[in-house]
């Protein structure tokens, strides 16, 4: 099979599972269905990986260990019950009872193995009351993917992206908080290099900041062990859903016991990371009563975020836990860049610690819950020059204290499923290796600004500028109609005008002939 063949099998999948969630439509509000769906996929993945250990164990002629759970998870595979095996569940599908089954089954892989604690849904099917019919179509549908046919492709989760992406859309404006779109992550995982130490997110949705880092990774060579997680998330059912999506890939983290509120119940509260990704609640307005949280150790050394707008808080929050030299890459509304009271005070002392380093405003239309122009932020702890060693590779930062590199990427996207924009592959190696150059020894041959992109911006300019950090007060715009000979341009327009005029004369002659053949002259 080609790899374009393949690549289009995989879609269908893809394709033919949405249409059977579709189906469901009818009985489950769509803010719902996605849970389940996706806990479903999990339960096929998740005993695909256990009948494929056990067979491994059945090759090795160690029957006798069959049923003890140790010999699964030393490596890295969920032990399953005999009732929550998929081929029980697709044995009862058409039983009346299915629903329950499926929360049973549920329930004992999470009872049964405690690195899932809190992540399955609980009692979700049968409280939902689904049409039986319906659910049985579904569990069909996904019974024929074979979650390990192909090793090479991660084929769960390209499922479990596509429908996270999907869903995203589907509720629309103000909901899909759970999703970053993949294109925006992938940038900031290339921008700020996680390869080794802690990666946090105060606000991580469905764990994809971890999933791309996971990925940047992989594809860059590097030793996933190396790297540790930690997050949090507010929203129950969208914790639950991070956690089956770190699950269902192998990846282990702490996103605390709980899903909890970040600003009352820091889980992670003496954390000092090395990379923190995130897309925190866009300008989100009472966060806090007046009284509350006006002492919090997060703001030390900064005015008190306001209880009318979030988004100092967040940045505060996640200054707070930056290690020495670590670094931070995460979107804001663009509000955030020149607002005002408050907000500016905390703006300017963060540009006066020397902890920005970079602002990018992206294209409009890249989010699936809103249309507005965003932007990603990069900060840095350590500015000052040092070398490292990073992936086999030696870094030479120079001094970038009180220098800021501006980005305006208004025009870079490429059209994505007919109403959104995305970066492309090519897009993403062009802002990170002008970032990168930037950032190193010898930028002066590697870097320079570029009109209606980027420029790097000193903190004098800055200052003059009132502390606002809009790229477009800093980055050049083209004139294009500068170089246009003005003299040129009014013959060519002197000639076309007397060619109107000309005609005109011609058509009012033989308007006058007309009326006088008629015997009504015109006398002008």
């Amino acid at each position: 099979m080609t790899e374009k063949q393949r690549k289009k099998n995989i879609k269908s999948i893809e394709e033919t599972l949405w249409d059977s969630a579709n189906k469901l439509r009818g009985s489950v509000e769509p803010s719902e269905y996605k849970h389940v769906v996706l806990g479903l996929i999990f339960l096929k993945f998740a005993s695909d990986k256990f009948e494929e250990r056990k067979q491994e164990l059945i090759a090795e002629g160690k029957k006798k260990y069959l049923d003890m759970v140790e010999f699964y998870t030393s490596k890295n595979v969920f032990y399953l019950a005999e009732i929550s095996r998929w081929s029980y569940l697709i044995g009862n599908a058409k039983q009346d009872d299915i629903a329950i089954k499926i929360d049973t089954a549920l329930f004992t892989v999470e009872k049964n193995n405690p690195a899932l604690k809190g992540a399955l849904p609980d009692n979700y099917y049968s409280r939902m009351n689904l049409d039986g019919s319906k659910l049985a179509a579904l569990l069909d549908t996904i019974n024929n993917i074979n979650t390990l046919k192909d090793k090479q492709q991660d084929i769960v989760g390209r499922v479990y992206e596509y429908f996270l992406s999907k869903f995203a859309i589907a509720e629309g404006k103000g909901k899909g908080e759970f999703y970053t779109p993949k294109s925006i992550v992938n940038l900031i995982a290339e921008m700020i290099e996680p390869y080794k130490g802690k990666i946090y997110d105060p606000c991580c949705g469905s764990g994809g900041m971890f999933v791309q880092s996971m990925k940047f990774i992989e594809s860059h060579h590097g030793n996933k062990k190396d790297i540790s997680i930690y997050g949090q998330e507010a929203i129950t059912t969208t914790y639950k859903l991070a956690k089956m999506n770190l699950a269902i890939r192998g990846i282990s983290a702490n996103l605390g016991d709980v899903a909890e509120n970040t600003f009352f119940r820091d889980q992670h509260k003496d954390l000092k990371a090395d990379y923190i990704m995130a897309n925190p609640p866009f300008n989100q307005s009472q966060w806090r009563a007046d009284n509350e949280l006006t002492n919090d150790p997060r703001w030390a050394g900064y005015d008190v975020p306001p209880t009318s707008n979030a988004n100092y808080a967040w940045i505060l929050n996640m200054v707070s836990k930056l290690s020495e030299n670590g670094a931070a890459g995460f979107v804001l509304a663009n509000g955030a860049l020149s607002a005002d009271g408050t907000e500016k005070a905390i703006r300017r002392k963060l540009i006066e610690n020397n902890l920005v380093e970079a602002i990018m405003v992206l294209p409009k239309g890249m989010f699936y819950t809103t249309p507005i122009s965003v932007t990603l932020w990069f900060m840095n702890r350590n500015k000052k020059a040092r070398t490292i060693e990073l992936n086999g590779e030696i870094k030479k930062y120079r001094n970038r204290e009180r220098e800021i590199l501006f980005f305006d990427l208004r025009k870079v996207g490429e059209p994505f499923e007919k109403k959104f924009v995305q970066f492309s592959e090519t897009a993403i190696k062009q802002i990170t290796d002008t970032f990168h150059n930037w950032q190193q020894a010898g930028f002066e041959k590697t870097y320079q600004n570029t009109p209606e992109f980027c420029r790097s911006v000193s903190f004098e300019e800055i200052e003059k500028k009132d502390f606002s950090l809009v790229p477009s007060k800093y980055i050049e715009f083209v004139n294009r109609d500068e170089n246009i000979d003005f003299d040129d341009k009014m013959q060519s327009l002197q000639t076309e005008f007397a060619n109107l005029l000309k005609i005109e004369e011609e058509s009012k002659k033989d308007l006058l002939i007309v009326f006088k053949e008629l015997g009504y002259e015109i006398k002008l």
